[in-house]
């Protein structure tokens, strides 16, 4: 499973107990495998937020998507903090990409697109700087 992409540990143990493997065989193996620095959460948040950023997504997005993967706060803010500058460029990059370089001046077309970049987990501050 580590050869095809990275993991986070607690995924990679979900991925094992769904194989029927016992907690007490898993346990011992992944932490062989994080002293050899075949599995690291660290590794796996930067990846994923990497790859997570290059497809549109924002910070909240990614926060929330790696806390249901089991990587811990700390990592998760190193992690998501890390790109700060480059949200507003990652939020105009989808924003032009779906709505083109117009900012519409009717309400409701406005607030569907501030709905549409929410969803894609950019912050209501990143989005107010978007429209100003």
């Amino acid at each position: 499973m580590l050869a095809r992409r990275e993991h986070a540990r607690f995924e990679l143990r979900q991925k094992l107990e769904q194989r029927g493997f016992s907690l007490e065989d898993i346990d011992p193996v992944l932490d062989d495998l994080c002293e050899q620095s075949l599995l690291s959460d660290d590794r796996f948040a930067e990846v994923y937020s990497h790859h997570r950023t290059e497809a549109g997504f924002g910070p909240v997005r990614i926060r929330a998507e790696l806390r249901q993967r089991g990587v811990g706060g700390d990592i998760i803010d190193n992690v998501v903090s890390a790109g700060d500058d480059e949200w507003l460029g990652v939020l105009r990059r989808v924003w032009t990409k779906r709505f083109g370089e117009t900012v519409p001046k009717e309400f409701r077309e406005r607030m569907k697109q501030m709905r549409y970049l929410q969803y894609r987990g950019f912050t209501n501050d990143q989005i107010r700087t978007l429209f100003d």
